[in-house]
């Protein structure tokens, strides 16, 4: 049975243009042609697409996928344990990341110079104070942490408005870009979610590409984080956890 390069698209959630450009590169060519010219996939070459996602999936970058799919006498069986090595050192890796986060920064013990009338206005029913305790014992050992207390001491209404202006601009892109149907690893989800982890560096703390990944787990994970994303769109934390993972691959 062959496939046209659409219906290979939909199957894998991938884009056609992605498709083609993998074709370009000599990392998956359609085994046939049309009468009219076009891409037809068999079944094994949607096999190795999957090989090929699930490498992506990884972090691994194309020009090495390339070279582990070339590999002689790398059979089925040589692929699964292969994967299943990955996989695991993938877990450890997301170990090591929630064991330096565990969770995000939601406030600490912040000094926040604001008079009872200004807290209400830019954090309604939100009490900062509420997570201290909670966040000084997971993160208070923290580059991050320290680093987020000395920026929030600083901070005057004004800037918290503008902190607060900046988050729902970039909140509410993500939601639009989600409600549009557009895939989550899309240019435009991964500037959105750039823009994200922009937000958080420039305001809070400096948070590296791993550590986005980590707070893209939170945000599905954690039942707190889950609820707020949700709550705008249902579905739209996966979506943006989906779109942090994909920018990160972009990065590297």
């Amino acid at each position: 049975m062959s496939y046209t390069v659409g219906r290979v698209a939909r199957l894998a959630g991938v884009t056609v243009k992605t498709l083609h450009h993998y074709d370009k590169i000599g990392l998956l060519s359609p085994s046939g042609r049309s009468e009219a010219g076009y891409r037809l996939y068999r079944e094994s070459d949607i096999e190795r697409l999957q090989r090929v996602l699930f490498y992506r999936e990884l972090g691994l970058p194309l020009e090495r996928i390339s070279h582990v799919l070339k590999e002689p006498h790398a059979d089925a069986n040589a692929h699964l344990r292969r994967q299943r090595g990955l996989l695991v050192e993938r877990i450890e890796r997301l170990r090591r990341m929630v064991a330096a986060i565990d969770k995000e920064l939601e406030a600490g013990k912040m000094d926040i110079k604001l008079t009872p009338e200004e807290r209400l206005e830019i954090f309604g029913d939100w009490l900062p104070e509420d997570y201290a305790a909670e966040a000084e014992e997971r993160w208070g050992e923290t580059e991050a942490y320290r680093q987020s207390q000395r920026r929030v001491s600083r901070y005057t209404k004004e800037d918290w408005l503008r902190i607060k202006a900046e988050a729902e601009e970039v909140e509410s892109r993500l939601a639009e870009l989600f409600q549009s149907g557009a895939a989550s690893d899309s240019v435009e989800a991964m500037d959105a979610a750039e823009a994200h982890r922009e937000h958080i560096t420039r305001w809070f703390y400096r948070c590296g590409y791993e550590m986005h990944m980590g707070l893209g787990e939170l945000y599905v994970n954690d039942e707190r984080f889950r609820a707020y994303y949700d709550a705008r769109v249902p579905g739209l934390s996966g979506f943006v956890r989906e779109a942090i993972r994909a920018n990160s691959r972009r990065s590297g």
